[in-house]
């Protein structure tokens, strides 16, 4: 898999001005295919996959788990391996912060009919292909449309 990576400007900041965090990919196999579950971001709506910040004594997968359950009501199994990377910049509180994003696979077990954030997102399934086009991250789309759970 060959994912190319999008140049963001570090210039005027420090090494503790770009942030981290950790990304949930949930997915399921019916019938056969691949599904990824998506959920609604909290400021626009757009559709988007769960991420949160590091937690301490998490590991990045358990992390990226945590989130899932948190903002998409998901129970499963952190896949500890590493998908890929993408980068956006977050708009927190008026200042505009670079974040690298690391990708890892939850294998949905169970939806929980309520979670911490059920009344502010919604979530759906989608097909991956489909996925791979509704999410506006250009690199997160290219992770999610070369996603093979057969090969964790």
């Amino acid at each position: 898999m060959s994912i190319r990576q999008k140049p963001f400007s570090l210039k005027n900041m420090g090494k503790r001005d770009v942030r981290t965090q950790f990304c949930a990919l949930p997915y399921r196999i019916k019938n056969g295919k691949v599904q990824i579950l998506l959920i609604t971001s909290r400021g626009t709506g757009r559709w988007i996959l769960p991420k949160g910040w590091p937690m301490h004594a998490s590991t990045p997968a358990q992390a990226a788990a945590t989130e899932a359950y948190e903002e998409a009501g998901v129970k499963g199994t952190p896949i500890d391996h590493v998908l890929g990377f993408y980068s956006y910049v977050k708009r927190h509180e008026g200042h505009r912060l670079p974040v690298v994003a690391a990708v890892f696979a939850v294998e949905v077990e169970k939806l929980a009919k309520n979670w911490p954030e059920k009344d502010q997102r919604k979530r759906k399934w989608v097909s991956q292909k489909k996925a791979a086009q509704i999410l506006s991250d250009r690199e997160l789309r290219a992770i999610v449309r070369h996603f093979d759970p057969s090969k964790l």
